[in-house]
């Protein structure tokens, strides 16, 4: 019986120590904040799952019954290697990387369960149960896990701070011994990437540059960029500035100190951590107004929080593609096409420039025009701009276009969508009249109390602008149904399904030459 109740321990703590990965993932995926995670702990429902519940029914059911030890032991035993095995076999879109400061909070979560699991083993020693007792309280960590979660990452906040503050001194040791160095700041709600991508790829063609790789678009993300990959002989530093909350922004320009600052959107993203659109209006604007007096803003006129802000301490270039007024440059002449899209550049001087690019959609014309204009300023040749536009390679699943051997084509906007993007992805699909138009998407996250909202529009828009729409999972499933059914006429066919995989069972049973699939967006883990 001994050697039973030693398994049974094992195994419930196998069960929670795969279950403390999955919750660190979590965390992690949340930017280690535990307010964020707490906040997706109440969206997920996670303290209450069914395995979860069924885990704590049972720790109950054992400890009433310890008595009968093959019993306990045997409950306990079989729920944890159920937990276990389904949780290894999970498969995640963003797993765990297991980084520095994941292994610190990984061994305190470790070291905290065993401050709960070495006592019941002593204390069940004295009544003749210690490996029951150890057991049943390791089933029982495991229906708490969140806790340990939470707590761990508190416990090493003062850790982390120590840490990061010496990353972030070496960061400004570096930057100051490059006094030369240009350095870029690109934010907004959206597009910001994509921006990064088509700069960086124009301005090497007259300058050595470096740009934050991914999307190490956070104060930390900076610093590594910056201590790993700056090199003294880089000529241009091109930082991409993500935010979740008011200051982040600040934050980052506090460490890199940019002369030139490009604000491609404001838009309803992450309402649900800002809270208002004049808060994310507000830390968009900090890269603006962290700008020197010689410094140069490049702002996006399209998004009226955006025009309306005004820039009185910095020269201030506007731009835009859908609203022109007030626009010192403006693309025009856009015509889409299988092998990409042509557009004009105007100036307000009168000049203009005529440009190629395998890229589609008004949103990337948009992220070009932004990119062209900083190359311009920086004296890059326009023959060079008009050489990298159209070698330009699309940036994976922001609104990139293929075409597959047996003649379908693929729109691939599965990162971050939002409802400016959205609708930009479903005009190119609307456009492609060669085949069915399907749309595949879970729709739109972090919208705060616009959720349901702007997610019924989207399914408005999906209407008209497709022949069949696949809607993945449940989060926003009735709020697009709804937006979809509430159109008369519609071209568009409904299809619900539970996941990304059912899809494309679904769609491999009607897919046919010269069709075309939009993917707008693929949620993370953290939704379901």
């Amino acid at each position: 019986m001994l050697v039973f109740s030693i398994v049974a321990t094992i195994m419930a703590i196998w069960c929670y120590v795969v279950e403390f990965r999955r919750d660190l993932m979590m965390l992690q995926q949340n930017s280690y904040r535990n307010e964020r995670y707490n906040r997706w702990l109440k969206t997920a429902q996670d303290t209450t799952s069914v395995m979860r519940l069924v885990s704590g029914a049972v720790a109950l059911a054992a400890m009433s019954t310890l008595s009968v030890p093959v019993v306990s032991m045997s409950l306990v035993a079989l729920v944890s290697i159920c937990n276990a095995v389904s949780l290894v076999k999970r498969k995640y879109k963003k797993p765990l990387v297991m980084t520095r400061r994941a292994w610190r909070i990984f061994v305190t979560m470790i070291v905290l369960s065993l401050l709960f699991v070495v006592p019941a083993v002593v204390v069940g020693m004295n009544l003749g149960h210690a490996f029951e007792y150890a057991a049943v309280t390791a089933l029982c960590v495991y229906c708490f896990s969140h806790l340990f979660t939470l707590v761990a990452n508190f416990l090493l906040r003062p850790v982390e701070r120590h840490i990061n503050n010496g990353f972030y001194s070496d960061a400004e040791r570096i930057l100051r011994s490059m006094p030369d160095l240009k350095i870029i700041g690109v934010t907004g709600s959206y597009g910001k990437t994509s921006t990064k991508h088509y700069l960086n790829r124009i301005l090497s063609e007259h300058f050595d540059v470096m740009m934050t790789p991914g999307s190490f678009n956070t104060t930390l993300g900076v610093i590594r960029t910056v201590r790993e990959y700056l090199k003294p002989y880089n000529e241009v530093f091109i930082v991409e500035m993500g935010a979740k909350q008011i200051g982040d922004i600040k934050e980052i320009c506090d460490l890199v100190h940019p002369s030139i600052g490009i604000v491609t959107a404001v838009g309803e993203q992450h309402l649900e951590s800002f809270g208002s659109i004049e808060n994310v209006q507000r830390t968009k604007f900090e890269l603006i107004d962290a700008l020197p007096a010689d410094g140069l803003a490049v702002v996006n006129n399209d998004f009226p929080f955006a025009a309306s802000r005004p820039v009185s301490k910095v020269e201030c270039v506007r731009y835009a593609v859908s609203s022109p007024e007030n626009a010192d440059f403006t693309a025009t002449d856009i015509t889409y096409s299988p092998s990409g899209t042509r557009f004009t550049v105007k100036g307000s001087d009168g000049e203009s420039y005529e440009f190629e690019t395998r890229l589609v959609g008004e949103c990337n014309v948009s992220n070009l025009l932004a990119a062209i204009i900083v190359a311009l300023r920086l004296g890059v040749p326009v023959e060079k701009i008009r050489y990298a536009v159209g070698r330009i390679e699309q940036v994976e699943h922001r609104l990139s276009m293929k075409r597959t051997p047996g003649g379908v084509t693929i729109i691939d906007d599965a990162f971050n969508s939002n409802p400016t993007g959205s609708g930009m992805a479903l005009d190119v699909l609307a456009m492609m009249t060669g085949g069915q138009r399907i749309v595949v998407t879970p729709g739109m996250i972090e919208l705060g109390e616009r959720q349901e909202e702007l997610n019924r529009k989207f399914g408005r828009k999906i209407a008209t602008s497709a022949d069949i729409a696949i809607i993945v999972g449940e989060y926003n499933r009735q709020a697009i149904v709804e937006g979809i059914e509430s159109v008369e006429p519609r071209t568009a066919k409904i299809h619900t399904v539970a996941s990304f995989a059912e899809s494309q069972t679904l769609l491999s049973t009607m897919l046919r030459p010269g069709d075309t699939i939009l993917y707008e967006n693929d949620l993370p883990d953290t939704f379901k």
